[in-house]
């Protein structure tokens, strides 16, 4: 017999949903979700977007700036970022950011949170929408926002750990190739492949002493 998932509350899903995606951050993390949501209710913005978690990233991770390598790097991708509100980011405003959100529901299209050890969604497919794939709205989040935080968790469940870090968050990001983060990195130059083999390495590498 299947258990139900009790923190899914169908009437009300939005509430519980985004309490047990932010309780499974980092305290490190959390900061930069309190952050982007600050930035967003200063510019204005309708959601917290990946370009906004990129940004709050690089403010407040020094172990997501560490994979950028040189300051000239880091450089380039703060000065577009602070470019959006007078800038490209402008025609963000008129709608609503949404390239691949994870196929992760659970019952009543409730986002479901991964299971420590289950693979991780999409990391098998090319970037897009796959057939099926939905996430339900959720409130002041762009459903990609969503997905990375999502996608992070389960990256950082499939090697044991119960909380998403920073650096976790950032994977996902740079996987996600039509995400909003994904063109601030390119307009800066970034080598996205060349940073996902640094996350890959700081990853594996474990914690700093």
């Amino acid at each position: 017999m299947r258990s139900p998932a009790p923190w899914l509350p169908r009437q009300h899903p939005a509430a519980p949903v985004r309490a047990d995606l932010e309780a499974a951050l980092t305290v490190e993390l959390a900061s930069v979700v309190a952050g982007a949501r600050r930035r967003v209710l200063r510019d204005g913005d309708r959601q917290i977007d990946t370009a906004h978690l990129l940004h709050s990233l690089m403010e407040r991770d020094p172990e997501v700036r560490a994979v950028f390598g040189s300051p000239a790097q880091l450089a380039r991708v703060l000065g577009y970022l602070v470019q959006r509100s007078i800038g490209y980011g402008l025609a963000w405003r008129g709608s609503v950011e949404d390239s691949v959100a994870l196929p992760v529901v659970g019952e009543g299209g409730a986002p479901r949170l991964p299971s420590p050890g289950t693979a991780v969604p999409g990391t098998a497919q090319a970037p897009g929408r796959s057939a099926g794939a939905a996430l339900p709205d959720l409130p002041g989040w762009s459903p990609s926002a969503v997905a990375a935080l999502v996608g992070a968790l389960a990256t950082a469940r499939l090697r044991g750990d119960t909380r998403a870090a920073g650096i976790d968050v950032l994977a996902r990001i740079a996987a996600d190739r039509d995400c909003r983060a994904a063109e601030v990195l390119r307009r800066a130059r970034v080598d996205v492949s060349v940073l996902a083999a640094r996350i890959a390495e700081r990853v594996s590498a474990g914690p700093a002493a």
